[in-house]
């Protein structure tokens, strides 16, 4: 069955303060999408405990929020409080927050033995052999530092950032400059009196295979590179 509404919950200076919002369109919201309060809203009333049907007084809520327009205060506590998640949103939340950070740990990670990266199959296995708590709103990068940590007694894994010098002849060079930017910063460029283009770039040590074969395929196995 579909979850028909759900709160949304702020705590501040000692007082509680709920709304009652649709799913969707309040997760849309908070995740940062443009919607009409209107839309998200139930009912236009803020409360102090939905459960119960008790109202937040119009006085505590000009002390806190300096107004009583509800729906100033409903885009606050959505913004800044706590939304409940529904049993299928926090599923497909956590689903696609762990494979963003299983492919930042793929990109950015090696293996210290052999320097090559961690496949992102690899990676999920290990992941599944140890408790990792995802949260859902926060940052994959951030969150990734820490599984990268939680990981090591079980996977040689090194975070490893790279540079590669290229040179790709006159024919390839303007079509090769989008997809290299891609995959890293350009820390430094020339053209050459031929036309051809050397470029030095920094990125993570796991991109460096995947790099080097999709620039091979876009130049026909027509380019230079060494690992400094």
């Amino acid at each position: 069955m579909v979850q028909k509404h759900t709160t949304a919950r702020f705590k501040v200076a000692g007082e509680h303060f709920e709304i009652l919002v649709y799913p969707d369109p309040a997760l849309q919201f908070k995740l940062g999408k443009s919607l009409d309060l209107s839309e998200i809203l139930v009912t236009e009333t803020v409360f102090s405990e939905v459960s119960k049907g008790l109202r937040a007084s119009s006085d505590k809520l000009h002390s806190v929020f300096e107004t009583d327009d509800v729906l100033k205060i409903a885009e606050t506590i959505l913004q800044k409080g706590e939304l409940q998640l529904t049993t299928e949103q926090r599923r497909r939340l956590i689903d696609d927050k762990k494979k963003q950070i299983i492919s930042i740990i793929s990109r950015n990670c090696v293996d210290p033995r052999t320097g090559a990266p961690h496949p992102p199959t690899r990676v999920k296995q290990a992941m599944a052999q140890i408790r990792i708590v995802i949260d859902p709103f926060k940052d994959a990068e951030e969150q990734a530092k820490q599984v990268i940590e939680d990981l090591r007694p079980i996977l040689p894994i090194k975070t490893e950032h790279i540079r590669i010098a290229i040179k790709i002849p006159a024919d390839y060079a303007a079509q090769s400059i989008g997809t290299v930017k891609e995959f890293g910063t350009i820390t430094n460029e020339e053209w050459q009196s031929d036309g051809s283009w050397v470029a030095i770039i920094e990125m993570p040590g796991g991109l460096r295979s995947s790099f080097l074969e999709k620039i091979g395929k876009i130049t026909r196995g027509n380019i230079q590179s060494k690992i400094l």
